[in-house]
């Protein structure tokens, strides 16, 4: 049995996604404080989504063509900082969209990649992933309270600084995960056009493109929503800590919760909790109380949710197929979908303002539970006694 490098796959997680603490909760003010509007600045965010819409799936299969996925993650991280560089000297809006177009293009390659990686080394423990896994979210949570903090006392422009640190960390770790051996199964070669043209998956996929335009007003204008009803940065960074909590507590009874109800009910569950979240964000930003709720929420609307897809994907799209499966789910939800919501977004909050643009949030929840409910069986997801996939099956064992 092959040594597990747990703690560089563990690094490249913590990294990985303290770039997304540092930088999604935090870029969209330091592109207000260049005086973009509210339109320029969902334009220049969707660039993040509109790269995962066809950017994930081109870097998986150039990887399953040469067989080598890890040289493509240290080529995509060390891409991504030279072109995040770029920040440093530009100031007008198209430089600004060329710049967050290539950022997006290569950063967006390695998640999944590292992804099929990592279960490829946890071959035989697959229990472990969430103990890896975990390390992405305490990176995430460290680096949003701790650039909140740090914005409180310094200009805007030091978040430039903190974001190539994170990129740096990302390219350190890239550098010394080491390549796994793929695995096999009978049934690698099955056409993935074949399994897509299914109802469920139509269904589901439709869903999760809907979840994710919901989330866009939350991604793109929530610290500013926060910050313009005079929330300090140091607090909006607790907001969104909080959130990242509630998700890793939801995933770590997310086995036992698979097993008491079943995908499709949690599915169901998610999408109404994202119904109610963001009508509490939109509506209820002058009680603390109600938006500590409503980013408790996140644990259902992210966390559950998204356990619960990528568990029927794992299922519906079998052996060598995953990876393409896991790269189009990606691709139509957090990339067409979160692409359709942050473009939604950005015009409805000067047309409409913050909370007509959060109902359109809780519409685009609404589609998504009548999709789950009319487009996906109980007996796709749950039904037959089949097997949870490998790592939730075998974690499930030891709790």
């Amino acid at each position: 049995m092959s040594v597990l490098p747990y703690w560089r796959l563990s690094g490249y997680y913590f990294f990985y996604f303290a770039f997304i603490g540092a930088f999604s909760p935090y870029f969209g003010l330091y592109l207000q404080s260049l005086s973009f509007s509210a339109w320029d600045i969902g334009l220049l965010m969707s660039q993040m989504q509109l790269m995962r819409l066809f950017a994930p799936y081109l870097w998986g299969a150039l990887a399953d063509r040469l067989g080598r996925r890890v040289a493509i993650v240290r080529l995509a991280a060390l891409l991504s900082l030279l072109g995040f560089s770029v920040f440093f000297g530009v100031r007008s809006f198209e430089a600004m969209v060329v710049a967050m177009a290539a950022l997006a293009f290569f950063w967006s390659a390695a998640l999944p990649l590292v992804e099929t990686v990592t279960f490829d080394h946890l071959r035989e423990q697959p229990a472990r992933y969430s103990r890896i896994r975990l390390w992405g979210s305490v990176g995430f949570i460290v680096a949003v309270m701790g650039t909140g903090a740090l914005l409180d006392q310094l200009p805007l422009s030091a978040l430039l600084w903190v974001i190539v640190a994170t990129l740096a960390g990302i390219l350190g770790y890239a550098l010394a995960v080491p390549e796994a051996p793929t695995h096999a199964a009978t049934d690698d070669f099955l056409p993935v056009g074949q399994i897509v043209r299914q109802r469920r998956v139509k269904a589901l996929f439709a869903a999760c493109f809907a979840m994710s335009a919901a989330h866009g007003a939350l991604y793109v204008f929530y610290s500013i929503h926060l910050a313009g009803h005079g929330y300090s940065k140091f607090l909006v960074g607790c907001l969104w800590s909080l959130g990242v909590l509630a998700e890793i507590v939801v995933f770590f009874f997310m086995v036992g919760l698979l097993r008491r109800f079943g995908l499709r009910t949690i599915l169901l569950v998610s999408f109404a909790a994202a119904m109610v979240r963001f009508l509490m964000i939109g509506w209820g930003v002058e009680w603390l109380s109600v938006i500590v709720l409503a980013q408790l929420l996140h644990g259902l609307t992210f966390g559950a949710y998204h356990a619960a897809a990528i568990a029927a994907v794992n299922r519906w799209f079998p052996g060598r197929c995953q990876a393409r499966g896991q790269a189009l789910y990606s691709s139509l939800s957090f990339g067409a979908g979160g692409l359709a919501g942050s473009l939604l977004s950005g015009w409805t909050w000067d047309a409409w303002g913050a909370a007509p643009t959060y109902t359109l949030s809780s519409a685009f929840a609404v589609i998504g539970l009548v999709l789950v409910a009319l487009g996906v069986r109980a007996s796709d997801l749950d039904a037959g006694g089949e097997p949870l996939p490998a790592p939730l099956a075998e974690t499930a064992q030891r709790l």
